[in-house]
């Protein structure tokens, strides 16, 4: 009896799962040590404390190129080109290391700049080129930094935008308080639900990326709602974590997809980009 016949053989016996042990135990060790060599890195090597930053595995890189692609119904070539955009821009990136370098919480924050999924909402505004954006939820700025060099971008080719970033915390934005990314950005400091409530423009692309929890962030969509123009987009940095975007979008009749990002050599598993349209 050759080998492959005798484990077939042992398959159907009691003694299948005493047999199979050994290796599935060398599975779980080689998972678990490559979980504990990534977090030890990260302990050690990195400062943040919330809101971490990566970069995108290459297969989640190409789902978020055709991800984006149907979304916005341009071909995936062109999507891809504007992901290579905004990770070649090598101005905002050096302004990234320099001001995060200069701040007051530069303890708590990594120099490196990874953008994981943000290339995504990148992506979406090269491609729909939204007169008017807006994203509750700031902290530093990094993601305000990629809209507005996205809508840089836009108006460079004749169809400008402004974004206009909506945040609790009087400190946030350091990031997005210099030119040329500030001359396209208003932020406001403040309750989102009062400050969308105030806005006085309609919203072509909206994203929540603030209080993430359930009854916020439907709050926030239906606040919204009233603004929106005609064709407006909806963006959640929740998705992984709530069903909240598909329902509205749903009772809105509307689309949903979703997107969910694999980080490259983090321990973290990794957020979503929700849309509605």
């Amino acid at each position: 009896m050759d080998a492959t016949t005798l484990r077939r053989a042992i398959a159907r016996t009691r003694l299948a799962p005493v047999a199979a042990f050994p290796k599935r135990l060398a599975r779980v060790a080689r998972h678990d040590a490559k979980v504990i060599r990534t977090t030890t890195r990260w302990l050690f090597t990195s400062r943040e404390h919330h809101n971490y930053t990566y970069d995108l595995t290459k297969l989640s890189r190409q789902h978020l190129a055709w991800f984006v692609s149907v979304v916005c119904d341009v071909p995936v070539k062109q999507v891809r080109a504007y992901l290579d955009e905004i990770e070649s821009d090598d101005t905002l990136r050096g302004h990234i290391e320099q001001a995060t370098a200069g701040s007051a919480r530069r303890g708590l924050a990594d120099r490196q700049v990874r953008y994981a999924r943000r290339i995504g909402w990148y992506a979406i505004v090269r491609a729909t080129r939204p007169a008017h954006v807006v994203e509750t939820g700031v902290d530093k700025g990094l993601g305000s930094c990629v809209l507005a060099a996205a809508l840089l971008r836009n108006a460079a080719e004749g169809h400008t935008g402004r974004l206009t970033s909506l945040d609790i915390n009087p400190e946030a934005g350091y990031l997005a308080r210099t030119a040329p990314w500030s001359e396209v950005v208003d932020l406001v400091i403040g309750d989102s639900i009062a400050s969308i409530g105030a806005l006085d423009r309609p919203v072509d692309l909206f994203l929540h990326d603030s209080d993430h929890s359930r009854a916020h962030e439907r709050r926030e969509f239906e606040a919204v709602e009233a603004k929106l123009a005609s064709g407006a987009i909806l963006l959640t940095d929740n998705v992984t974590h709530t069903n909240v975007l598909a329902e509205h979008a749903e009772r809105t009749g509307r689309k949903f997809l979703a997107y969910r990002e694999t980080p490259r050599d983090h321990w973290y598993p990794g957020d979503g980009i929700g849309v509605a349209w």
